[in-house]
């Protein structure tokens, strides 16, 4: 469905080091490791753009030159895409601030903020349509979850009203979170202090509540995820691939597994559960890969569960690696088992022995 504004504009907050995701994101920013066969960010400009969106800026700091020769001017989505970089980092509101002097929207123009971590199956038009119809300062995609307290907690009036913002409270008074998707009105983003560092969750929306500003919950129950750790980055991969959320993005049909160009997988391995198999990776004889992503150029005999391969790694026959991040050029010898959220750093060679790992190596 596509939205009834033409010129919508959004804002993309990218500008995140990606701690916990580490080994991953030493060398590439989380917004642009592979997922589902392309670069995360791919699905949500792809979905931006079925909405109605047609121009996004990037708010970039971490490795911020890296994003323009991924997605270039963004053509090739359908998309203008502008880069704008925070030299110092300035918080979520410093960010939308910093990224907002690249907008051509009016003052009472509706914008939409979308984090660079979230995937999300909610319907961006309608939250955009609420907002435009009730002339709410803020309008927040809320999503209900049955741990609250990590997240920033967003009770509701009756009419959707936003009464509090409880971030990350210890004793939640709803299940229903902050899930990362905003709509504001212009004038309210120019609103925010320029170049200072800001926190849209603990000063701009208590602030605007506290002010009497109409500021809207948008809540469902669709699919939501924070794809922030490793387990999380995972379970978002292999639920694209299996179809539980469409992504125009997805470089082929949904299925058991996505095997990109060059991938070579013998008969006899055994590749499902929504597997990645990059490009110019080999799926030997005898190898179970079961909801995972494997990187490009890798080598997997062994048995791999629930992890992520990194480029060019390499995992032997007898290997047995669950729930662990294998980092790029890493080597896992037969006998070693690795599970438990073990993070085997780049370069790493495991040599050939039976040793159980349960802490990152």
């Amino acid at each position: 469905m596509e939205s009834s504004l033409p010129d919508l504009e959004a804002i993309l907050l990218v500008g995140g080091q990606g701690t916990r995701l580490r080994p991953l994101t030493l060398g590439t920013p989380k917004p642009l490791l592979p997922t589902a066969g392309v670069p995360f960010l791919a699905h949500q400009l792809a979905r931006a753009r079925s909405f109605g969106v047609r121009r996004i800026v990037f708010a970039t700091s971490y490795k911020a030159s890296m994003f323009e020769p991924v997605f270039g001017d963004g053509s090739s989505f359908g998309l203008s895409l502008h880069y704008m970089t925070e030299e110092t980092p300035l918080g979520t509101g410093g960010a939308i601030r910093n990224a907002a002097q690249a907008l051509t929207s009016a003052p009472d123009d509706p914008v939409l903020i979308l984090n660079g971590d979230i995937l999300s199956g909610h319907d961006i038009g309608d939250q955009i349509r609420q907002h435009v119809d009730r002339s709410a300062a803020v309008t927040l995609h809320l999503t209900e979850v049955d741990d609250p307290s990590r997240f920033g907690c967003v009770p509701t009036d009756p009419s959707g009203r936003v009464t509090a913002f409880l971030e990350k409270t210890p004793n939640p008074v709803t299940n229903r979170i902050n899930a990362g998707c905003y709509v504001f009105t212009r004038s309210v983003i120019d609103g925010i202090p320029a170049g200072e560092v800001v926190s849209v969750e603990r000063e701009t929306f208590p602030g605007l509540i506290d002010d009497g500003a109409l500021v809207l919950g948008y809540a469902d129950r669709t699919y939501w995820l924070d794809v922030g750790t490793p387990a999380a980055f995972v379970k978002g991969s292999r639920d694209l691939v299996l179809g539980r959320l469409a992504s125009p993005a997805l470089p082929g049909p949904s299925g058991e597994f996505l095997a990109l160009p060059g991938a070579v997988i013998s008969p006899e391995a055994k590749v499902m559960g929504g597997s990645t198999v990059g490009r110019g990776s080999v799926i030997e004889a005898g190898a179970s890969v079961v909801g995972s992503v494997v990187g490009d150029a890798c080598v997997v005999a062994g048995s791999v569960t629930d992890s992520v391969i990194g480029d060019r790694a390499r995992i032997c026959a007898g290997a047995v690696v669950r729930d662990a991040v294998i980092g790029d050029g890493a080597v896992v010898g037969s006998g070693n088992e690795l599970q438990a959220g073990v993070r085997v750093w780049p370069g790493v060679e495991l040599p050939e022995c039976a040793v159980r790992y349960s802490s990152d190596v």
